[in-house]
């Protein structure tokens, strides 16, 4: 059986209905925390079981009889999220799961400034520790998260974020799930890593642009607003100093240059041309 990690999240719903086309229900295990996120699926052959990631037992409950396992990096963060996927991949070593993909992402060395990265580095070195083969999966920041890192200007093209000149390989979400169904459903698996991303990268300056050209913008633009400005803002919205840190962590990232990188291993999976970003922008027009 395959089982998904955050199988009600976007991308795990999202690996579910590709998943679906290419398989039998009763193949597939979604593993969440409440069965009644996937009420759509109630009836349908799938196995749905439910899984607290602070809770060890309850995770080999969910992961028993699983042969591959797609692991959705947590959406937690901190000290906590490290702790939920360390659970994970030793649950499904006890289980005995044979071949696990992980949802990575693209720069996960020590010296990352992006907070989830060093997460993801913990988590890819225990798969490796690991008996299970391994696709890891290291995605760029998704096509979706434009609307949220640039705010209000999706009324008005006029962009504050502190990036500085750094550049993104902004990718869909949809063409990750899609390429996860193939793999999940594939061959045997060869220990093998893989860079996610778009067939371009864009700084924020350059989606300014696109919104000038695609919404009619004519004061689209974009401002390197300073760090502890941003860090400011984050904390007056409500967020706590953990939030507000990991949001700052990734616009540092942003400004490093990590998640500048562009590969064509999308397009493999996917044997087309992924969805670029002024596609996605347009569709939001």
């Amino acid at each position: 059986m395959i089982a998904i990690t955050g199988a009600n999240g976007n991308l795990g719903k999202a690996t579910l209905s590709f998943l679906l086309k290419k398989t039998k229900p009763e193949n597939i295990v979604a593993v969440v925390r409440d069965a009644g996120k996937l009420s759509e699926y109630a009836g349908s052959g799938m196995h749905i079981r439910v899984a607290d990631y602070e809770d060890q037992e309850s995770l080999e409950r969910a992961l028993t009889g699983v042969h591959r396992l797609l692991q959705i990096s947590a959406s937690a963060t901190g000290v906590r999220a490290m702790a939920q996927e360390t659970r994970v991949v030793h649950a499904a070593v006890k289980c005995g799961v044979q071949e696990i993909v992980y949802t990575s992402t693209l720069f996960p060395e020590e010296s990352a400034h992006f907070h989830a990265a060093h997460i993801c580095r913990n988590t890819e070195a225990l798969v490796r520790q690991s008996s299970m083969r391994y696709i890891f999966f290291r995605n760029s920041m998704y096509h979706e998260t434009i609307p949220l890192f640039i705010g209000e200007a999706m009324g008005d093209g006029r962009i504050f974020y502190p990036s500085g000149n750094g550049r993104v390989s902004f990718v869909s979400r949809r063409d990750i799930a899609e390429a996860l169904s193939h793999v999940l459903t594939g061959p045997a698996f060869n220990n093998a890593i893989h860079d996610i991303t778009g067939p371009e990268a864009f700084s924020f300056a350059d989606i300014a642009l696109e919104l000038k050209d695609i919404a009619g913008y004519r004061d689209a633009a974009h401002t390197d607003i300073s760090p502890e400005d941003y860090r400011k803002g984050l904390l007056g919205f409500g967020l706590d100093e953990e939030e507000a840190g990991f949001y700052a962590s990734m616009a540092d990232s942003i400004r490093a240059g990590e998640f500048e990188k562009t590969h064509h291993s999308l397009e493999g999976f996917l044997g087309r041309k992924p969805l670029g970003v002024q596609q996605y922008l347009r569709g939001l027009f």
